[in-house]
């Protein structure tokens, strides 16, 4: 192999890495997904002792992919497993870092699965599923909306969920009847 091949097949092995490393979510992806959690989501299931009943089935959002992708990145170019970054900050931080935030809607929840090594969505979900924790979060009817990242072995999953204001509270808050009062509640 002369010179101008090797750096030419070194360049195919660094870019085709790198397409590897930062995964990207494609419609595929997502339907895949969305189709892993909804199916259990509609028909119920149990959690660790708790049973959980069917709750409504949650859609994509590219808000909660950015904030996944952001966590999964980190944990892969530093090398640790945790829902706090080396920055210390927590997965809703990162969630209203990335433009998912609670200003104008009536409740706001949030929460983070992730996971490290699994090789396809079918195996991440069923350890998210067989373990209490993340099984309670896929299935948490206060959450509307999902992102997942995966960078090389790092799976992240964010959730969302927010409540809008009806019309007629809107309308009690413009007119000052209505009085809003923000409380930051963790588990």
């Amino acid at each position: 192999m002369d010179m101008r091949q090797f750096i030419l097949f070194t360049l195919l092995f660094l870019t085709s890495t790198l397409v590897h490393a930062q995964f990207r979510a494609d419609d595929k992806f997502k339907n895949d997904f969305l189709d892993a959690i909804n199916r259990t989501r509609q028909k119920g299931c149990t959690c660790g002792t708790t049973r959980m009943p069917a709750v409504a089935p949650l859609t994509w959002n590219d808000m909660l992919e950015n904030a996944a992708m952001v966590h999964a990145k980190d944990m892969n170019k530093r090398s640790y497993f945790s829902h706090t970054g080396k920055d210390g900050r927590s997965s809703s931080d990162r969630i209203i870092a990335v433009g998912y935030n609670y200003t104008g809607f009536k409740s706001f929840a949030v929460g983070e699965n992730i996971a490290m090594g699994q090789e396809s969505i079918a195996e991440v979900m069923a350890g998210w599923f067989k373990s209490e924790g993340h099984c309670m979060n896929l299935m948490n009817p206060s959450f509307k909306e999902v992102g997942v990242a995966r960078v090389n072995d790092y799976w992240v999953q964010e959730f969302g969920g927010r409540e809008p204001f009806s019309e007629e509270q809107q309308k009690l808050i413009k007119s000052g009847k209505y009085r809003l009062v923000e409380k930051r509640v963790t588990h």
